[in-house]
């Protein structure tokens, strides 16, 4: 029976992976390299999941999701994160109206498809938590009224390195909603020739995927199989976040403070099958696990003092992770 089911489903997707190529070429009209980032808001996409991009000012962060929002004809809102923004700045408030002695509710820039939250770490800790509802259940509250929020529903968030001057810490609880934490780096010579070059002129971004699609594309990504050996590896892997102190390696024993939440669990088995969907299969194996596992978690481990004082970062405490876990 499952054999049946896994060729069904390789059906559906050997129709929908070519859609995610016209995307790709829609975007690289406007957007040079970044390869992986793409990857990830992709993936992101599919999983109808939310991405925190991280780099220095001036490295595309936001002209990267400007223009997989036009190619995709979404709902466009961006939010411009300040010291001085407030919670009803974003989803909205009640506002009273004397001619009718009643109270209105005025939506906030939340209430769209794709909301940019550009630059979030500069906003104080109330204001980033009042995206918690939003990212998790898709619906805010207004007064005593709650509102659900359109499908699909992403929160693309960009940050500038939290050592900058004037950035906050963002809660740990609003960092475990984003799917992927994305670091986005400086482009080769020979991108920067080419961006030199495209910035000349303005490529103009068709719509190629519309609302409807994605919501068919998502439904694919949940039907694409994995086996429980894949389920026991991911899981072996974020225990072995929980629980470095049995672990045989000695970097993993002393860097690791606390590890990924069931939240984390659930973003690295959905990531991977849509990873599995873009390399055009109906089935996951443990690369598409490995190939996604550091989007997915350096967000999510906390490091300990040790770590920082021997510069170690979390990708290569993740690297170290995959290395000592078991691969089925």
């Amino acid at each position: 029976m499952q054999k049946v089911d896994i060729k069904n489903v390789q059906e559906i997707v050997n129709v929908q992976r070519p859609l995610l190529d016209a995307l790709n070429a829609e975007i690289a009209q406007v957007v040079v390299g970044n390869a992986e980032v793409i990857n990830c808001i992709v993936i992101a996409m599919l999983c109808n999941g939310h991405v925190l991009l991280e780099g220095v000012p001036g490295v595309a962060k936001t002209t990267i999701i400007k223009t997989f929002a036009q190619a995709l004809g979404l709902n466009f809102k961006r939010i411009q994160f300040t010291p001085d923004l407030l919670p009803a700045d974003l989803i909205g408030t009640l506002i009273y109206n004397p001619q009718t002695h009643e109270f209105e509710t005025k939506q906030g820039p939340i209430f769209s498809n794709l909301v940019l939250a550009d630059e979030i770490n500069r906003a104080p800790a109330k204001v980033q938590s009042a995206l918690l509802e939003a990212m998790q259940e898709q619906q805010v509250t207004i007064g005593s009224s709650t509102y659900e929020l359109d499908k699909p529903f992403f929160v693309f968030a960009t940050q500038n390195p939290i050592e900058q001057e004037g950035t906050y810490n963002l809660p740990e609880a609003q960092i475990d909603r984003f799917m992927f934490k994305v670091l986005v780096d400086y482009p080769s010579k020979e991108d920067e020739k080419e961006i030199i070059l495209k910035n000349v002129t303005s490529p103009l971004v068709k719509h190629v995927i519309d609302q409807s699609t994605i919501l068919d594309l998502q439904q694919t990504i949940k039907k694409i199989y994995v086996d429980s050996n894949i389920v026991d590896y991911i899981v072996n892997i974020i225990f072995a976040t929980r629980l470095p102190e049995g672990s045989n390696n000695k970097a993993l024993r002393t860097y690791l403070q606390y590890g990924v939440s069931p939240r984390g669990s659930i973003a690295l088995h959905h990531a991977a099958q849509a990873q599995a969907f873009l390399s055009g299969r109906s089935f996951v194996t443990p690369d598409d696990v490995k190939a996604i596992a550091h989007a997915t978690l350096r967000h999510r481990i906390a490091l300990s003092y040790e770590a920082e004082a021997d510069n170690v970062t979390a990708d290569e405490i993740i690297s170290t992770l995959l290395r000592s876990v078991p691969t089925p």
